[in-house]
């Protein structure tokens, strides 16, 4: 376990529990981060918009890295992607850590300070 990355990403929770409340998983920080990415703020979303939320926000997070292409928007501005290559086979714990890592960097390039900050 990489215990910076631990720190970091539990830092970024605590900044986010203030407003959108406590216990923040990484399946509502895809959600939040498809939600910004959409761009239109929080309304009540259908499952399957929440699905493709997740999917936006996953798109989102593996750009940078080559993983996907940002291609437009459609009709009702919905985002969408072009797949460019698979991710190397990763055990569970790889792919968490794989995932918090690219939430950190998408928070800092919003704003947000990641770095572990003693109480």
């Amino acid at each position: 376990m990489d215990y910076a990355l631990e720190l970091r990403y539990q830092n970024l929770t605590k900044q986010l529990e203030p407003t959108f409340g406590p216990g923040i998983d990484l399946q509502a920080m895809l959600f939040l981060i498809g939600v910004e990415e959409l761009g239109i703020g929080y309304k009540l979303f259908k499952k399957h918009e929440k699905t493709d939320l997740m999917h936006v926000a996953i798109c989102t997070l593996l750009e940078p890295y080559g993983y996907y292409a940002f291609k437009g928007r459609d009709a009702d501005n919905w985002p969408h992607f072009e797949f460019l290559k698979e991710l190397p086979p990763l055990s569970e714990e790889e792919q968490q850590a794989f995932m918090k890592e690219a939430i950190l960097e998408y928070f800092e390039h919003h704003g947000y300070s990641t770095k572990h900050v003693q109480p």
